[in-house]
């Protein structure tokens, strides 16, 4: 490869040529009519149904499942880079509103399933076909209390393209059209992000966070009344559901108790002075401040060499990273940079941050970047890649079976960014290098086991605050500057400067009560890679990519049976912050060699 060559954008063309496929019209065609033939044969029928047609229905579910997804998918990732495109987002919500309206002749199916004594199931899955179905229907039973009416049903699934799907459309138009003024210059929101954090003086990082902090004040009204609504209308379903919590919800997807996720929390958050406030202490003393200013907190160290990468020189360290670790892995990873599966550059209109989107089981991932060559944008790749090569290892699940846990999905990409930066650090021989190198690291874990976790928090005191009240731009904001302020610390100064930027993180409003799993993956992959340093289990990498092919349809504590690992203890916990710990040891031990 050229060292020159652009970095690529991705192909849509494996799912549909064009918005203007024709196939397209024939695929919406056949999705409506293969429900309303589903509705004629199936509803009302279900008890009576044998083991043999109970497969059948499954069968057709599935497939039209598939054909929605894809539809779904295609209009959705032709919208991600250009959400400033009228024509890109209105095919995508045609496309939403005609497969919404098509699927509530589908609604009636679990509900009736639901209504099934076990003995129904038990006799139908003695059909060794049916029993590869087992993990969809142990989602759809674990649901059984929290399921409405008919009626109720399909009434809030045709609200929801009006309702909760309509102001995250708006809040993802709105945040793709930000312009922010830097000098003589604008810049879409990667950019301002990118020169906050890593510009390279501090004038120039206090200008960017500045404006950054300042476009947000000015629309704070509409991402404030968006983000009540969104809370509005989560609580309004709860409710009628009877979840205990607003993140009973999404725990119960997840399939872990509430208790869990509160003691992970709460055990995160317990060491927030420990780890968190010590690593922000020395990074201070490094920068030979007093206090950091929070944007201060992924800033290169002095004696970093900020080394930049071309992309193909980040594709070629992250594959070999990845093919260290294992062969087969590197095989599967392959495929992403052959087949142009990756859009790469930040440009206007296209959604920030990055992500790995599976359409369906049946079909590649696309993974969608905003590289600017830095350090982190190389763990970055490594992270989504892990997304990636995660979803090619399941494909043998089946698509209903294969709706994983957010929890489970974090663990690959976490996992792919550990290799790489340890190969980053077995290639550093200097001193200084090594201990910038580590710095850089446990800020990026502090960043998705502890930043996270205070994220997880300002959801939490959010929502049960709106429960007396729409709430004011000014109160999200205290929230976010005190939750911040716990996490980081006395050695970093959070006030009005950054105050305003909470609508930054669309997690709170896409995919509420999401932010969780990156913490809960950060500390499961960091107790799982200290099992594989000690180098105890034979065959480690075969067994992890076993482990990564199950996450959607098997428990927790056996999948890391073969590890030796329970997740139900504290110990497990305790596990993966240590390894943080250990390294903020060897920070503090390098620094006094260095530094003192």
């Amino acid at each position: 490869m050229s060292e020159k060559q652009t970095p690529p954008s991705w192909d849509l063309s494996d799912v549909y040529a064009s918005p203007t496929d024709p196939k397209i019209k024939v695929d919406l065609e056949a999705f409506e009519k293969n429900l309303a033939l589903f509705e004629q044969k199936y509803k009302g029928k279900l008890a009576d149904l044998s083991a043999t047609e109970f497969l059948n229905a499954l069968h057709e579910l599935e497939q039209n499942t598939i054909l929605g997804r894809r539809l779904s998918g295609f209009a959705y990732l032709n919208m991600a880079t250009q959400m400033d495109n009228p024509k890109a987002t209105s095919f995508y919500q045609d496309i939403s509103e005609t497969l919404t309206a098509a699927s509530k002749k589908e609604v009636f199916f679990t509900l009736e399933l639901n209504k099934l004594p076990e003995s129904t199931l038990e006799k139908w899955l003695e059909n060794q076909e049916v029993a590869t179905y087992t993990p969809w229907l142990k989602r759809v039973r674990r649901f059984k209390d929290n399921q409405l009416s008919e009626p109720e049903e399909t009434l809030l699934l045709e609200k929801a393209i009006t309702s909760s799907n309509a102001w995250v459309r708006l809040y993802e138009e709105t945040s793709s059209r930000l312009i922010f003024p830097l000098g003589d210059k604008t810049c879409n929101e990667a950019e301002i992000t990118h020169t906050s954090l890593f510009g390279a003086t501090d004038e120039e990082r206090t200008k960017a966070s500045e404006v950054m902090n300042q476009v947000y004040k000015e629309n704070a009204p509409l991402f404030t009344f968006i983000y009540n609504m969104i809370i509005k209308d989560k609580a309004i379903e709860d409710e009628k559901r009877g979840f205990e919590h607003p993140y009973s919800e999404r725990n119960k997807s997840e399939d872990v108790p509430d208790k869990m996720v509160d003691a992970l929390a709460e055990t995160v958050k317990a060491h927030y002075q420990t780890i968190s406030h010590r690593y922000y202490k020395l990074k201070a003393k490094w920068l030979n401040k007093e206090q950091l200013n929070y944007w201060d907190r992924s800033v290169p160290l002095p004696f970093d060499s900020a080394k930049t990468y071309s992309w193909e020189e980040a594709s070629r360290f992250v594959l070999d990273a990845y093919e260290e670790f294992s062969p087969k892995l590197r095989a599967i990873a392959d495929d992403f940079f052959t087949h142009n599966w990756i859009d790469v550059p930040p440009k206007q209109g296209k959604r920030a941050g990055a992500f790995c989107s599976p359409i369906t089981t049946h079909d590649h991932p696309y993974l969608l970047l905003n590289f600017m060559g830095r350090q982190n944008d190389v763990l970055t790749l490594a992270h989504e890649l892990g997304h990636g090569c995660h979803h090619q290892l399941r494909v043998n699940n089946g698509e209903l079976n294969e709706r994983s846990r957010m929890t489970s999905e974090e663990i690959a990409s976490v996992f792919g960014e550990m290799l790489t930066f340890q190969k980053l650090l077995k290639e550093t021989t200097d001193d200084r290098q090594r201990m910038a190198l580590i710095a850089s690291k446990v800020g990026d874990m502090l960043a998705t086991a502890f930043r996270q976790i205070a994220f997880f928090f300002f959801e939490k005191r959010a929502h049960e605050a709106r429960k007396n009240g729409e709430l004011s731009a000014e109160t999200l904001s205290k929230i976010w500057v005190e939750e911040l302020r716990a996490y980081m610390g006395p050695a970093v100064v959070i006030d009005e400067r950054s105050a305003a930027i909470w609508p930054h993180v669309g997690h709170f409003f896409f995919l509420p009560f999401y932010v969780y799993a990156y913490s809960f993956a950060d500390c499961f992959v960091n107790s799982l890679y200290q099992v594989y340093q000690e180098g105890q289990i034979s065959d480690f990498p075969d067994k992890y990519l076993a482990l990564l092919s199950q996450t959607a349809i098997g428990d927790y504590d056996k999948l890391l049976k073969p590890f030796g690992l329970d997740p139900n203890t504290p110990d497990f916990w305790n596990k993966g912050l240590n390894l943080i710990s250990h390294y903020l040891d060897e920070l503090e031990s390098l620094d006094k060699k260095l530094l003192d």
